[in-house]
């Protein structure tokens, strides 16, 4: 028998969670390496401004249609736009957001597992004194096993899995009451640690000057997919979660709350690696080896590497954890309802998939790096089944359901059909949905412009 919708335990815990399954690697590993590759200050500020005007009021319908339609998100839409004489059609939103979410998880957890091997290797002293080549070659050494890149993939599927079965209360609820403080709290020391060992004012200048002519599409671009990334928005999560939110809980301040831990993770990730990578004389635009190698290789010279190097590790595990148990949720609850299965079953049965899609992703780095399936066409010429797989799910279908989303809630349910779920005032729900009219579609259209 399927079970019966439960309710966050309280607003504290609903906020809690929304806030983990937001803070990810989008924002600990993502965003530093694309500030750095983008200027530092401006990119920042575009970030942010994407953060307030687009990423609010996508996140607060998106809450809303979870909450008016029920935890079976690739039904929820079409449920609310049939209550209001619209469409059943609109549960496409639903559809291509819980669609996108599996494709993402089956390449988040195996960069989770990367993170899973890193705190291993840190917290037995493998990793200790080796320079910025022997780091590299680890690294690679790693990508090109496919057994050891698989083990660490099932590894922290399976601690996703544990704490997801366990359910909303003592499972999710529980789990972000130990990590996201974790999180918030390593973080924080990792910081004013950074800041008091490297370079703090070249740091802080690099992430607060704002140079405008610096300012051009391909930054906006980048800052407007970033913030939707690290949001979450059009990935059915905040769809799901929304679900279970009481009818007193103000769905915009839900979403400030992401926004704001998001933006503070993000600069408070930034002050971690910036002035590491200063004080080492180290290029900022390193990209995605960022967290992986250049850093390591800069623990080295530091006092307490090894513990320095295994809470780092340890803040990125929190944060793959705390975003990956909720990505198992719009597909579950689906299953649940769909096939009148229990948790556990609908859990277990999503994971084992979404474990043998990610092999794909796993031997991409080694067996299948040169299988190349689009290679006919020019733009994936050399794109590998990672490759494809991101591009689907973050460039297409994340974008495609956010947009329908606009589209919905913002020109096709009357005021009436939407209550106060975008604010008890009428002056901020005005604004709100003036922009998920107007900007958000506009900041949408660009980005699936740039992608395609």
């Amino acid at each position: 028998m399927a079970e019966k919708v439960e309710t966050w335990s309280s607003h504290l815990a609903f906020y809690l969670c929304v806030a983990g399954a937001a803070v990810g690697l989008g924002s600990l590993w993502r965003f530093p390496f694309l500030a750095g590759q983008y200027g530092g200050g401006l990119f920042v500020l575009v970030f942010v401004l994407a953060c307030v005007l687009i990423a609010v009021p996508l996140l607060t319908a998106e809450f809303m249609l979870g909450r008016r339609g029920g935890p079976n998100v690739p039904a929820a839409a079409g449920r609310v736009a049939t209550a209001a004489g619209r469409s059943p059609r609109w549960a496409a939103i639903g559809t291509l957001g819980t669609l996108a979410m599996l494709l993402i998880m089956s390449y988040y957890t195996v960069i989770g597992g990367w993170v899973f091997a890193y705190v291993g290797a840190y917290a037995s002293g493998a990793a200790a004194g080796l320079d910025s080549a022997e780091l590299a070659a680890r690294f690679a050494a790693l990508l090109a096993d496919p057994w050891r890149l698989a083990f660490w993939h099932a590894l922290f599927m399976l601690a996703t899995v544990a704490i997801s079965i366990a359910g909303l209360h003592r499972g999710i609820e529980r789990a972000n009451e130990v990590m996201l403080p974790g999180l918030f709290g390593i973080l924080i020391g990792l910081a004013a640690y950074a800041l008091s060992q490297g370079d703090a004012h070249a740091a802080i200048a690099f992430l607060t000057h704002v140079d405008l002519s610096q300012l051009s599409g391909e930054l906006v671009l980048a800052a407007v997919g970033q913030a939707f990334f690290a949001t979450g928005v059009g990935m059915a999560i905040m769809m799901a979660y929304g679900s279970h939110v009481t009818a007193d809980e103000s769905l915009p301040r839900s979403a400030v709350i992401v926004v704001s831990s998001i933006v503070l993770a993000s600069v408070l990730a930034s002050l971690l690696i910036f002035p590491l990578v200063f004080g080492s004389g180290v290029d900022p635009a390193h990209g995605p080896q960022l967290a992986f190698i250049v850093l390591p290789s800069i623990f080295v010279d530091m006092p307490g590497s090894t513990l320095i190097g295994t809470l780092f590790f340890v803040l990125l595990a929190f944060a793959a954890l705390s975003s990956a148990i909720a990505g198992f949720e719009p597909a579950g609850a689906w299953l649940m309802e769909r096939y009148d299965l229990r948790r556990g079953r609908a859990i277990a049965l999503i994971a084992a998939a979404t474990w043998l899609a990610g092999i794909g992703t796993v031997l991409s780095f080694n067996l299948w790096r040169e299988v190349h399936p689009l290679a006919a066409f020019e733009r994936f010429r050399t794109a590998t089944i990672f490759d494809l797989t991101d591009f689907i799910a973050a460039n297409l279908l994340l974008p495609a359901g956010a947009l329908l989303t606009c589209i919905l809630v913002g020109w096709r349910l009357a005021r009436r059909h939407i209550g106060t779920d975008f604010g008890r005032d009428a002056r901020v729900a005005t604004v709100l949905l003036a922009l998920l009219r107007y900007l958000c579609p506009l900041a949408i259209v660009g980005v699936l412009a740039g992608a395609l």
